[in-house]
């Protein structure tokens, strides 16, 4: 990836392209999983988006894979496809866009009570 790319974002959009074309592919049901999967992790996006296309495609190959063995995606995900999508982005490095917003926002609140208590 050359800094023209990196700048642009060709790159995240050649590689999302390649995730859809491999998603589209899939039976209807795993199909399904893939768009909730997309919505929920999208909740842990960093401004680029940069960070999701490594938990983008492993969860692809794990549809991939079970679609290939036959099985159906409520074993492999179970009914809480949410929950999957927390798990899969990590406690720690999965911090929503709402959890960052809360800690600046308690961090001005903070910032602004010491002001005036003071």
């Amino acid at each position: 990836m050359n800094f023209w790319e990196t700048i642009t974002g060709s790159d995240l959009t050649r590689e999302w392209k390649a995730l859809e074309a491999r998603a589209a592919a899939l039976p209807a049901d795993h199909r399904a999983a893939w768009e909730q999967i997309k919505g929920h992790l999208s909740l842990y996006s960093n401004f680029s988006g940069r960070n999701l296309l490594p938990l983008l495609d492993n969860a692809l190959v794990l549809l991939e894979e079970t679609a290939a063995d036959g099985q159906g995606v409520e074993e492999v995900l179970g009914d809480d496809v949410e929950g999957f999508c927390a798990a899969l982005a990590g406690e720690e490095k999965g911090r929503s866009y709402r959890d960052r917003w809360r800690e600046q926002l308690n961090r001005n609140v903070a910032r602004k009570l010491g002001r005036l208590g003071g």
